[in-house]
């Protein structure tokens, strides 16, 4: 039972069945309330209709014997004087209530007191002319046996003052079988048909829910299937319905794609890391060995040199790693001008142009990536590197230019991807691993800024890091 209500479709085929049976209860109770109102109120005034029938005849003086209300054809009739005594009933009435007198037989008519006249008085709720009938009527609900058929009835009460005999109320009923009739069968129809409805909106909403819900499970499948075989090169079906379903098939390819990208990207990182440190671990393990062997044949400074690009590029690899690893930026203010004299200081054939310029950032990692860009300079420049700071709207702009050969338009791009070297630049005497300028555009991206590499002033390589300001 749980594993069914925690299915989707499961738990919208209740709620929608939950919801149309709390709708169908109100609007079934409203039609019996209002069925039941109307009838009661038509059988008011047939009742309402048979009393002002008899009044008439009273105010123009019939007798009792001879009121033709009085055969029981219509319902039951009682007439009262003013001192609530029963002086005319139907032909055949046995039992009657919901009038204000139980009796069913006819009373003789007593000869009023002065007492009572005056106790009388003030039951007359409407001073009335003789031969007048009151316009106002009193309704009551009751039962009634007439020939010994008991049914219940809507009473009606009208008073009408006679010329010779005071005042008088009249009582007839309307029988209540035609809406109790009305009821039942209504409610008999309701207690049939919500069921069956009910079992109608619920299959309907379990097979629309399943056809809408048929590409999530498609999805899920695939999901599945993608996980077990580790094949990020597979994607989930969209649907071409344009909906929220096709719009999360979108964003799960999408994910995937991400993801095959970073897996792909980081297998890449592996290899190259591996394919970079084994040549120097392999060189500085050749040395010693050989110096095991023979220790006059040490190359001292061959090993020095190994261990420290072995050193620079652990190095690398960590900040990398730290950076994919999302490593914060800070949020301390640094003085681009000032931290690039210190990246220059030291440098033979370095020039520094710069303007006092504040930016947000990792002072450690901005440092990081003028480091590389110099470095990257030094190497390609055939006599002098240019820095230069300045302001360019809300950015601020470092250049870093040689006069080398440049860098061809096409490998632009390129140079900025890990483990990459142009065919120029392939020696790994040189001292580069190709990661200084990925180094560099990564920091300068977490940091919101941009690096771009161009043609510079003297012909030779020109990289702009642009940042915004503090």
């Amino acid at each position: 039972m749980r594993r069914l209500f925690g299915s989707v479709r499961a738990r919208a085929t209740l709620g929608a069945t939950l919801v149309v049976a709390v709708a169908l209860v109100a609007a079934g109770a409203a039609v019996l309330l209002s069925l039941r109102s109307n009838l009661i109120g038509e059988a008011g005034t047939q009742a309402e209709r048979s009393a002002r029938a008899v009044a008439s005849e009273l105010a123009a003086g019939t007798p009792y014997d001879k009121l033709s209300g009085l055969d029981g054809d219509d319902g039951p009739v009682q007439v009262l004087d003013e001192h609530r005594r029963l002086v005319a009933a139907s032909e055949d009435l046995q039992r009657i209530s919901g009038t204000d007198t139980g009796r069913v037989k006819p009373q003789p008519a007593a000869k009023p007191s002065g007492d009572d006249d005056d106790d009388d008085a003030e039951d007359v709720g409407e001073a009335l002319e003789p031969g007048e009938i009151s316009g106002e009527t009193v309704f009551s609900n009751g039962s009634a046996t007439i020939d010994g058929e008991a049914q219940d009835y809507r009473f009606a009460a009208v008073e009408v003052e006679t010329h010779d005999r005071g005042q008088l109320t009249v009582y007839a009923g309307s029988p209540l079988a035609a809406e109790h009739g009305a009821v039942r069968t209504a409610l008999t129809v309701m207690l049939i048909g919500f069921p069956l409805l009910l079992g109608v909106v619920a299959g309907v909403t379990w097979l629309v829910t399943r056809r809408a819900l048929r590409p999530v499970e498609g999805i899920r499948r695939e999901m599945a299937a993608i996980t077990r075989s580790e094949d990020l090169a597979r994607r989930v079906p969209e649907p071409d319905t344009h909906d929220e379903i096709a719009r999360l098939a979108s964003t799960t390819n999408e994910t995937l794609a991400a993801l095959e990208t970073s897996v792909e990207r980081q297998r890449r990182f592996v290899a190259d890391a591996s394919h970079e440190l084994r040549s120097p671990i392999a060189s500085l393990r050749t040395q010693l060995e050989v110096a095991a062997a023979h220790p006059e044949l040490l190359d001292l400074d061959g090993a020095v040199e190994d261990t420290v690009r072995l050193q620079r590029l652990a190095a690398d690899l960590l900040l990398l790693a730290r950076l994919d690893a999302g490593e914060r930026r800070g949020d301390t203010k640094v003085d681009l001008a000032g931290l690039a004299r210190e990246a220059a200081e030291g440098r033979p054939g370095v020039t520094v142009d710069a303007e006092p310029v504040e930016v947000s950032g990792s002072r450690g990692q901005l440092g990081r990536v003028l480091a590389n860009l110099l470095d990257n300079a030094e190497r390609h420049a055939r006599s002098a590197v240019t820095v230069s700071v300045r302001r360019a709207g809300d950015r601020a702009v470092v250049g870093v230019a040689d006069d080398g050969d440049g860098v061809p338009e096409g490998d632009r791009e390129r140079i900025f991807e890990r483990f990459v070297r142009l065919d120029d630049a392939r020696s790994r005497d040189d001292g580069g691993a190709g990661l200084g300028l990925a180094i560099a555009r990564d920091v300068a991206v977490r940091h919101g800024g941009t690096l771009t590499a161009g043609r510079g002033p003297a012909g030779g390589a020109l990289f702009e890091l642009r940042l915004p300001l503090a």
